[in-house]
């Protein structure tokens, strides 16, 4: 069964490694449930209340809203890395078990729980706060060549979901448009950027001005 193992929040924190002195990216289990909502378009704001964006520029908002990362992909680091990397600590939101998560297709919809529904829009692009909080060397080019981003969700059903909670795929959309390969052609591969369009008005907006006509 899809299971979401823990929902994660942040708090306002210095950091070194962004341009506005501040991060959010260091997650922790919350023991209670917590709600995610459409945080609007635009507005750099985390859709799970409780949760800090310390980069509002580059994160948050409606297409933003949440960022999920499958516990089999930290357990993969965590092996190779060698050091014990506790849910939340790529800044991820929810930390699922059993989800095929850079397999999902964009526009793939889940429901959380008993009422909660995400829609899939589009991979996590490592950043130097990355890098700077997780302190490994060469991290970003790492991360990049594995190719297991995690992805972000933005929220179609409001509601409270907590550690746990069965995790359903309740829509899957016709394109073969996945997290995995959206993540190669914004990264590593530009020339399948072409084939981005196929997941038409489910892509992030700044992507529907750029891809589709």
């Amino acid at each position: 069964m899809a299971t979401l193992l823990s929902v994660n929040v942040g708090r306002a924190a210095a950091s070194r490694h962004t341009d506005t002195g501040v991060t959010g990216i260091d997650k922790r289990p919350s023991p209670q449930p917590v709600a995610l909502h459409d945080p609007g378009p635009g507005t750099g704001r985390s859709g799970a209340a409780g949760d800090t964006i310390g980069d509002p520029a580059s994160h948050g908002g409606t297409d933003q809203a949440v960022y999920a990362y499958a516990r089999e992909d930290l357990d993969h680091w965590q092996a190779e890395l060698g050091r014990t990397l506790t849910n939340g600590v790529f800044g991820e939101n929810l930390t699922t078990a059993g989800v095929d998560v850079n397999g999902a297709l964009v526009g793939e919809r889940w429901q959380v729980g008993h009422a909660c529904v995400l829609e899939v829009t589009s991979p996590r692009i490592p950043c130097r706060t990355f890098a700077g909080w997780l302190e490994e060397q060469r991290w970003v080019k790492r991360f990049t060549v594995r190719g297991a981003p995690g992805a972000y969700l933005r929220v179609i059903t409001p509601g409270a979901v907590t550690a746990g909670d069965e995790i359903t795929v309740v829509h899957r959309p016709d394109h073969d448009v996945t997290i995995a390969m959206m993540f190669r052609a914004l990264t590593t591969d530009k020339a399948l950027q072409a084939q981005l369009g196929a997941a038409g008005d489910a892509l992030p907006e700044h992507l529907r001005r750029q891809l589709l006509p």
